[in-house]
């Protein structure tokens, strides 16, 4: 029964797109790159403050230290929080800072704000609320539990679509864990799995208080529009709002645009402002006093090196930066550049396949194979998702050999004896260069969910700094490393055999994992 339910999706209405018009390329100015500020705040910071991380270890251990030493503020959004031994633990560390920062008297309350997921957070009897709940119940004024709820999943299909499945229609997606003013972007939940065996990317920002602050901002927008937890279990939306499966549709969805839309844009009002008086006080003609003030107290920062640019992807509300930044970048490669492009779901859209096969530079694309996709060995439907993503690669995989593109278009898949792969973004070498000066890090898959169903959130790091460049280089070949190049042969192998009902199927539901 549940697996007809799958079809289900296809009677939701489509949503009314807000286009924004096209940006354009800004050939002066410190990089050129430097058009992304057209439609985002640019965040200069020194190379010295971002920090590359490689293994789920490593980012379990770095949650755990800067909860500890947070003050003021934790802001954490995940799709969910995992209900085993190791988000425990997490949880622990909060309630300890918190207790904390109750007895001591003479610093600021710490704020702890936490955004989920709605219906994943909601999956079964224990689940990301149930562990949540003794926070909440004991640390009422510091604690806020906001859970998206897509506006896209409401009435009949409400209704009818059964738990998981009603998880296809749309999801909150954005990863990003923030502690006083550091900051770390990532594809990962906050679940055991990506603590200890499931591949993903991580970047630190430390000391980074223009940033923090913006995606602060951003969380509390999203918080304000979901449903917040109650002590009880239940949830209710923040008085006055509109609700997002109950009340008007096209007025929810406006008021949601209006939120994020005024973070985006004050934020890079702030940053223009900033740009503009750091710009005028470096002149030969400034003054030399307010210079030499500013020295003696130490405010002088480094000039930055680096340049961090957030990319929103929020297309029920009409916001569709991320996907405008991504097809920019992806046309104006010139030939001989060198895009290394990684997905956990290989399920690209029709833009970015047209663009990857219709454009110049060299595309290295990294992939789960079927054994380190997230979903291998799982129960039901759920079980045929590795096949269903077989037959879209070996699909894309055939149009590349009928362009005779296998030399500039190269697909490689990941595979790790007991790991499975969930990493994702691009790394972007100009021609001629060993090093890449632009990484996109962050929630999408660059997939149809990611650009027209999900919140999602990533950032452009460019640099010219060599060595945040070799950072940035050796995590590309580190997880390129465990990878073997596609060729004909793969889908001769017996474990790519894809049954006739998937083949029928995929081309049906493929817009929904």
């Amino acid at each position: 029964r549940s697996s007809w339910l799958l079809l289900a999706p296809l009677l939701t209405p489509p949503v009314p797109v807000i286009t924004a018009p096209p940006c354009s390329l800004c050939p002066e100015g410190a990089h050129r790159f430097q058009w992304i500020r057209n439609l985002v705040p640019e965040f200069g910071i020194s190379s010295s403050h971002v920090k590359v991380l490689s293994s789920p270890t490593e980012f379990y251990e770095l949650l755990k230290v800067q909860i500890k030493a947070a003050k003021q503020r934790v802001v954490m959004a995940s799709l969910y929080l995992g209900t085993g031994l190791l988000e425990q633990e997490l949880v622990n560390c909060l309630e300890e800072t918190l207790e904390k920062s109750l007895q001591a008297k003479d610093s600021p309350d710490l704020r702890v704000s936490i955004l989920l997921d709605y219906t994943r957070g909601s999956r079964g009897r224990k689940n990301s609320r149930t562990v949540l709940i003794p926070l909440l119940q004991r640390f009422p004024e510091q604690v806020r539990v906001s859970l998206f709820h897509t506006p896209n999943l409401r009435g009949l299909l409400r209704l009818l679509i059964p738990e998981r499945f009603n998880e296809t229609i749309g999801l909150q997606h954005i990863k990003l864990y923030l502690f006083d003013d550091n900051v770390i972007l990532s594809g990962a939940n906050l679940s055991d799995l990506y603590f200890t065996n499931r591949q993903d990317r991580y970047v630190l920002l430390q000391d980074s208080p223009e940033i923090a602050d913006f995606f602060t901002e951003l969380v509390d927008a999203i918080g304000d529009v979901s449903l917040q937890l109650q002590q009880d279990d239940t949830v209710q939306m923040m008085e006055g709002m509109v609700h997002p499966y109950q009340g008007d549709k096209v007025a929810y969805c406006k008021i949601a645009n209006q939120r994020v839309m005024e973070v985006i844009n004050s934020a890079r009002t702030r940053q223009e402002l900033l740009h503009a008086k750091t710009f005028h006080s470096s002149q030969p003609g400034s003054s030399l006093l307010s210079q030499q003030g500013s020295q003696a107290s130490g405010s002088l920062k480094p000039e930055p090196d680096t340049w961090i640019y957030p990319l929103i992807q929020m297309k029920p509300f009409g916001i569709q930066i991320d996907e405008m930044v991504t097809e920019t970048l992806l046309t104006e490669a010139e030939r001989d550049a060198r895009i290394f492009l990684t997905t956990g779901y290989f399920n690209l859209t029709q833009a970015y396949m047209d663009l990857i096969l219709g454009t110049r530079a060299e595309y290295r694309i990294l992939l789960a194979s079927p054994e380190v996709n997230g979903f291998f060995g799982a129960k039901g439907v759920a079980g045929a998702i590795p096949a269903a993503y077989v037959y879209i690669e070996h699909q894309f995989y055939s149009e590349v050999c009928y362009l005779q593109q296998q030399e500039r278009v190269q697909l490689q898949e990941y595979s790790r004896a007991g790991w499975t792969f969930h990493a994702k973004g691009l790394w972007l070498y100009l021609a001629g260069s060993d090093l890449p000066c632009l990484t996109l890090i962050g929630s999408p898959n660059f997939g149809y969910r990611s650009v027209h169903r999900d919140l999602e959130a990533q950032v452009a790091i460019v640099t010219e700094n060599k060595a945040l460049q070799q950072q940035l280089h050796q995590e590309q070949e580190q997880l390129y490393l465990s990878s073997g190049v596609v060729s004909t042969s793969t889908f001769e192998q017996p474990n790519r055999y894809v049954k006739l009902w998937v083949k029928l199927v995929t081309p049906l539901i493929k817009n929904f994992f």
